[in-house]
């Protein structure tokens, strides 16, 4: 099967979709705080979204809220505090994950070896490892680029409630190439 080419307006769309996800994320601390999509929605009009572009954000945001209730309710819960033994705990050593070929297609080896690396740093659960990838498959982007993985990883740990420590926060929203060699 050949891949669909993404034409201007669409790259933009999607684009535009991550920002909102990054205007929720910066103006809502977590899930909670969030305020009813209605109301959301007209906040993000406000602010300059087009009206399809806050619909794609919402479709999505709900099946993340789905996702993420969905954890909760086996057991997985963090709106409280994080439990270690649940949220950070990474699959067991003699577990592995196997990726369909559409899920590596989407990722590719930057977001598959990231999702690796968070997952054996033990800041990353199984569980919440599979909700980044079903956000991420959910995402209308042919394959995903490593800064939009982050902040579906930013948006996973928001709507679970969590803040994730200070290392993770910064691997997520840093940017590699403004780094300085010492």
């Amino acid at each position: 099967m050949r891949p669909q080419a993404i034409g201007p307006r669409q790259l933009r769309y999607i684009e535009v979709m991550f920002e909102v996800l990054v205007f929720v994320y910066e103006n809502y601390w977590r899930g909670a705080a969030c305020p009813q999509w209605e109301q959301l929605g007209r906040k993000l009009s406000a602010v300059g979204f087009e009206p399809e572009e806050i619909q794609e954000a919402l479709a999505w945001l709900t099946g993340l809220r789905v996702a993420t209730r969905g954890l909760q309710t086996h057991g997985v819960a963090a709106h409280d505090a994080p439990d270690p033994h649940l949220i950070g705990q990474p699959a067991g050593a003699d577990s592995m994950r196997i990726f369909s070929v559409e899920e590596q297609n989407r990722l590719g080896p930057h977001c598959l070896g990231f999702l690796h690396f968070m997952e054996s740093a033990g800041v990353l659960s199984a569980q919440m490892r599979e909700v980044v990838i079903d956000r991420a498959m959910a995402s209308s982007t042919e394959m995903l680029c490593l800064d939009d993985l982050k902040i579906i990883v930013l948006m996973v740990y928001w709507s679970f409630g969590l803040e994730p420590d200070a290392l993770v926060l910064d691997e997520l929203c840093d940017d590699p190439g403004n780094r300085i060699a010492h």
